[in-house]
């Protein structure tokens, strides 16, 4: 049986529907009629006795199509009984085959079983006109050609429902795979933001917390070492621990959302970068030469640059065993570079392996710079960030 439209379905099933309710309306209409009117006896015992058993099993096979007594595909064969009949006791009621065609369809369950059906109905009602009015042949003949034209409008409405169906259906699934895609999409959306976080959280926390860990702790291992030899430069260690820590817990803030964004001071660039290099040098007694332009830039340029330095200064700290450190920040055409270099072991950077290099070649990259690294091992090695300055001055 065709299931009642939904929103969405194609506009002839609709209408086939809403035939169906219409055929009702026309029945009841000439029910009442002849009831009512100056039709003979006969015919009103008849449409009294005929019409109340389709309306009942209409209703069986509407409000329940599991029902044993008459099932949803049997309907259309009670339907070809009730048209005989009505064909039979009255004058006119033939015209119901006409208005009942979309019911055949609607309860068929296939469109074999509906243009068969539909068969049986001009059968039924020819043979009910034809015995009613006596078996001559021109009577016979005009119901024939009536019915078969009849006929042939029902079996095109039978063809025709299908396609309608069948439209339907494909348009359900493309509405489906539509939905599909769309939550597809919003997931991979979420998943590809929650990594991106993660690598973002990763990437500053390393820039920051790692660094000023590790910073702690060769700071500590060095004051602990020269508490007896040299108190005073121990207590300095001790000082740079504390403000190490200090810094630290500063930035866990800003990573927690309880600080502004970026943790830097205020100030020029070359400022900020000059603070980092001051303790460098005091935490590790390095030789270091600077030549930092005073340029002018905005605070997420800054917060790249000093990350930049960070990450390459604990490198140099932590693997060039160097004695001398250069450090270039100069204007360019094409943006701000800074340049960082030692006198260090070096490597090979094709083999390089870790966290620190690739995390400032994305930071850099995120803000349209580039990162260029060029060493070799036993000649050093050089650091050069570029970051665009999107027309500053």
């Amino acid at each position: 049986m065709l299931q009642r439209p939904r929103r969405g379905d194609p506009l002839w099933i609709w209408a086939l529907h809403w035939w169906e309710r219409l055929s009702w309306a026309l029945i009841a209409l000439v029910t009442l009629i002849t009831l009512v009117g100056g039709a003979p006896a006969a015919t009103k015992y008849g449409v009294a006795a005929l019409v109340p058993v389709l309306a009942l099993g209409h209703a069986l096979v509407r409000l329940r199509p599991d029902n044993p007594v008459l099932r949803p595909s049997g309907y259309p064969y009670l339907l070809v009984v009730v048209l005989g009949g009505l064909s039979y006791v009255g004058d006119g009621f033939g015209v119901f085959y006409t208005v009942t065609l979309a019911q055949f369809v609607i309860h068929a369950d296939r469109p074999r079983a509906a243009v068969l059906s539909l068969g049986l109905g001009a059968v039924a009602i020819t043979a009910g006109g034809t015995l009613r009015e006596g078996p001559r042949l021109e009577v016979l003949t005009t119901n024939t050609i009536s019915s078969v034209a009849v006929f042939a409008v029902g079996v095109l409405i039978a063809a025709v429902t299908p396609r309608a169906l069948a439209l339907r259906d494909e348009r359900a699934g493309l509405r489906a795979d539509l939905r599909t895609a769309r939550l597809e999409l919003v997931e991979a959306y979420q998943r590809q933001g929650a990594a991106e976080e993660r690598e973002r959280l990763a990437r500053d926390i390393h820039d920051t917390l790692a660094q000023g860990f590790a910073s702690i702790i060769v700071l500590a291992e060095a004051a602990r070492s020269g508490l007896d030899v040299d108190p005073g430069r121990s207590t300095r260690q001790l000082r740079s621990i504390e403000q190490t820590a200090r810094e630290n817990l500063a930035e866990a803030r800003v990573l927690v959302g309880a600080a502004p964004r970026s943790g830097v001071a205020a100030g020029s660039v070359a400022t900020t970068l000059r603070r980092t290099l001051d303790r460098f040098v005091e935490d590790t007694g390095l030789t270091v030469t600077a030549e930092l332009a005073d340029i002018a830039c905005d605070q997420p340029t800054r917060v790249v640059l000093l990350r930049c330095m960070q990450e390459s200064l604990a490198n140099i700290r932590k693997h060039a065993d160097a004695s001398t450190v250069s450090v270039v920040l100069a204007r360019h055409p094409a943006g701000i570079e800074l340049e960082i270099t030692d006198d260090g072991r070096g490597f090979a950077v094709e083999e390089a392996e870790g966290f620190g290099l690739v995390g400032m070649g994305k930071r850099l990259a995120e803000s349209g710079g580039d990162l260029t690294v060029t060493s070799s091992v036993g000649d050093g090695t050089r650091i050069l960030a570029m970051v665009p300055t999107n027309g500053q001055v």
